[in-house]
């Protein structure tokens, strides 16, 4: 049986953890963002390094608008790969004789730090999506938009990771 004192002291112990423990899904917030993309162009790239490097700039700046604020922490991005499969299209996301998806990947490390470059927080985030995810494979643009998908899904991720 529950007595009132009892009821009383339980929610006072759980108002006391509540304060004690820092909010886990607190959104952090940022102040500037900074995309690399050095490594694509020594991958073969070329001048899509920096569309890649631009496009991620903006969708960062989209995703994540509720969280910037002016003098916040920087959030450092290097891309360190951006592989499309070779096969795109079809029923399943594969091909019909390797039994399995063909993934497009989209590989970046994500560094937070605070006004006196302390590290606030890292993150590693591989976003592998089908090679179907850019729509029709028969339209000229299929690799920009395949590119496109991965770059929107990596800024979900880091969203996510930053409590947003």
């Amino acid at each position: 049986m529950t007595t009132r004192r009892s009821f009383l002291l339980q929610a006072a112990a759980g108002a006391a953890l509540t304060l004690s423990v820092p909010a886990l899904a607190q959104a952090r917030t940022i102040g500037a963002i900074r995309v690399d993309t050095s490594r694509l162009a020594a991958q073969g790239w070329g001048p899509r390094a920096e569309e890649i490097r631009r496009a991620l700039e903006r969708q960062l700046a989209t995703t994540l608008a509720p969280m910037i604020r002016r003098g916040g922490p920087t959030l450092s991005v290097a891309v360190k790969g951006v592989w499309l499969a070779s096969w795109a299209g079809g029923g399943g996301g594969g091909k019909p004789s390797d039994g399995g998806a063909s993934l497009d990947n989209f590989d970046a490390d994500y560094v937070l730090t605070g006004p006196r470059g302390e590290v606030l927080g890292q993150w590693s985030i591989l976003s592998n999506l089908g090679s179907d995810s850019g729509g029709a494979w028969y339209r000229p643009d299929v690799d920009q938009r395949r590119v496109a998908a991965l770059i929107e899904n990596n800024a979900l991720w880091i969203r996510r990771y930053l409590g947003g």
